[in-house]
């Protein structure tokens, strides 16, 4: 078997092109992958603007105590033509462009209106409240770089540069397939005791959407060779990425591995590794489209998965993926399982007082399947292969989950 550090160098070397481009409308946009620079075309503003409700100004007139007004300047006002002389002010409200020869707005607190003229009561620093040509933006700026995950500012910072449709990655298609003569699909009746319920599916599934992808439901399919093999070769038809749970072990019923191999065709990049939990992994490539084999316990297909299949998706829609990690302080012990294996175990992550705080209060002892250990506020302490036990007070390394 692969170490852990010899599998995720394959995953970085993988041969992954973002599955494609379009364009969406911008209300759409929002969580998507920008596929393009956005550059601004024009400074913003474009002209000298009031940053409050005030007297347009000159600066250097407020000695005088008391300033004529001429006339109102409201937003949205065409500014030629308008022209602030010495002892003259021209009243101008917030989001309208400073008339010309004014360099100050002082704002209607700071002065007393009587009979068409303005006291200053109180002056304000020359400039003040003017918002200077290219204070958001100037032209050729570089706002949004390629990659960006769009959320609320990218929206509207694009909104103001009057951005329709901006060229997007598209959203990478994770087909999620169940294997399992034991697995019973969602909704249906069962008096034996021997099945158990399907959960991986929609476990990775909302990872999928969490992460950006679009999931594919391929429900789950018996330990029977032709029909794993079929119903793999239509994930690999409707996805980009499949991911399978189950079938991956040494078992005899363990068909995945060898329709991978000898039906499917595809290049197996590596088949085991020495992790904890998920050592029989599984990942293989054809053309574009990739197989992830998950083992089918519930805690072992979500840990590997967040650790195999996400670098690849995120890479399909065109950006980068490491995990997370924080350095918390362990407060309780951590006797580690095993000695030679890259371990990822379930902990609780909290921060206080600016310190990432980790212990294991209310988690389960057992095997790979308690997968209500990944409720809550929950991490994955990960200790390396020569790592060994940890004391209390120790800091480890977390990989946050929420």
């Amino acid at each position: 078997m692969l170490s852990f550090e010899e599998s995720m160098q394959i995953i970085q070397n993988l041969s992954v092109q973002p599955v494609g481009v379009e364009k969406r409308y911008l209300p759409d946009a929002l969580n998507r992958v920008l596929a393009e620079e956005i550059v601004a075309k024009e400074n913003s503003p474009e002209h000298p603007t009031a940053a409050m409700d005030g007297y347009a100004i000159i600066g250097a007139d407020q000695a005088k105590g008391v300033i004529d007004v001429l006339h109102d300047n409201a937003a949205g006002t065409d500014v030629a033509g308008m022209k602030v002389r010495p002892g003259t002010a021209i009243k101008t409200f917030t989001g309208s462009l400073m008339p010309e020869g004014a360099d100050t707005l002082i704002p209607v607190e700071n002065v007393t209106f009587e009979a068409g003229k303005i006291r200053i009561d109180e002056p304000v620093p020359e400039g003040f409240s003017v918002r200077p040509v290219g204070e958001n933006y100037r032209e050729g700026e570089t706002l949004i770089p390629k990659g960006a995950t769009l959320g609320f500012a990218e929206i509207g910072v694009m909104a103001s540069l009057n951005m329709v449709a901006p060229l997007l990655y598209q959203r990478p298609r994770v087909a999620v397939l169940a294997t399992g003569s034991e697995v019973l699909e969602l909704g249906v009746c069962s008096d034996n005791p021997a099945q158990i319920r399907s959960s991986n599916n929609y476990t990775l599934e909302a990872l999928i959407k969490r992460h950006g992808g679009e999931a594919v439901q391929l429900g789950a399919v018996h330990d029977d060779r032709a029909a794993i093999t079929e119903a793999m070769r239509q994930g690999l038809e409707s996805a980009d990425i499949l991911v399978t749970t189950g079938g991956v072990s040494v078992g005899d019923y363990d068909f995945v591995k060898d329709v991978v191999r000898d039906e499917l065709g595809c290049e197996v990049h590596f088949k085991g590794v020495l992790i904890k939990p998920g050592q029989h992994i599984m990942v293989a490539q054809k053309g574009n489209r990739f197989i992830v084999a998950l083992p089918g316990f519930a805690y072992s297909s979500t840990v590997t998965f967040l650790l195999y299949v996400l670098p690849i998706l995120y890479r399909l829609k065109g950006q980068a993926y490491t995990p997370p990690v924080v350095s918390a302080r362990l407060l309780d012990g951590y006797r580690k399982k095993t000695a030679n294996k890259t371990e990822f175990a379930a902990c609780n992550l909290w921060l206080e007082k600016g310190e990432y705080l980790c212990d294991f209060s209310g988690k389960r002892s057992g095997t790979s399947a308690i997968m209500t250990n990944l409720l809550g506020e929950a991490g994955l302490l990960w200790l390396d292969a020569d790592d060994g036990d940890k004391k209390a007070g120790e800091h480890v390394r977390v990989i946050p989950l929420r």
